[in-house]
């Protein structure tokens, strides 16, 4: 909640300054993006993040989980090992060219690093979180959280969202909606939303919330591409 209350205050008092033409956010930053983008108002949103980190707990008190980051190899590579293994885990969060997040079990997680530091990744480093967030393993909190959406009142927006789960820019209601749903269960394709958005004209990003991480994300992707902070 922090985070959200950060990057939407910072939105809004940016005023009339803040003129995107397209908008995304990672994972939870998504909420963000669409309550700045005006899909929904502060106080759903605020309502649906609660609602997400509640249902989100309840799934790793039930399942046992983790995630761990994985550098310096091909995105195919780490999917092919995932796949390979009998257990549930699956590339969750695809951050950069050469950086990826796998979310699953304890145990197919311990097997999956093993098996792609012996593949050639640099690192194979668990995550010191509390579940397999973006994985099968979230399906209960998917559930859970369809519903409020389902009851939640979003309306037209300034400019096109990209979504996490689909990496292209959507601005149907229904649609928004919907993907919102399936991204917990889903991965966030933040590389291929970063391709898509330069693809599509943007010739420059601001991130507007706490640090530079997402820009930093952008700079692997095209050292040369102008990003900045926003600033009051």
């Amino acid at each position: 909640p922090a985070i959200f209350l950060h990057s939407v205050i910072l939105a809004k008092i940016l005023g009339d300054n803040f003129q995107p033409q397209m908008v995304a956010g990672h994972s939870l930053g998504e909420f963000s993006a669409l309550v700045a983008a005006g899909y929904l108002t502060f106080e759903d949103g605020l309502k649906l993040v609660f609602q997400r980190a509640m249902a989100m707990q309840k799934a790793c008190d039930a399942n046992p989980s983790t995630m761990a980051a994985i550098l310096g190899l091909d995105d195919e590579v780490v999917e092919q090992v995932c796949t390979s293994i009998d257990r549930i885990v699956v590339a969750a969060n695809y951050n950069c060219p050469g950086q990826l997040v796998i979310s699953g079990t304890n145990q197919a997680i311990a097997e999956a690093c093993e098996k792609l530091t012996e593949a050639g990744a640099r690192r194979a480093l668990p995550l010191p979180v509390g579940g397999a967030f973006h994985s099968p393993l979230m399906e209960s909190a998917r559930v859970e959280l369809e519903s409020a959406i389902n009851n939640t009142l979003f309306s037209e927006g300034l400019c096109p969202v990209y979504q996490n789960v689909t990496a292209s820019a959507v601005s149907n209601l229904e649609e928004i909606k919907d993907n919102l749903v399936k991204q917990l269960t889903a991965s966030v394709r933040w590389t291929q939303t970063m391709q898509a958005m330069i693809s599509d004209g943007a010739s420059s990003v601001i991130e507007v919330g706490p640090g530079k991480v997402l820009q930093g994300l952008f700079k692997k992707v095209d050292r040369t591409f102008p990003t900045e902070s926003a600033t009051l």
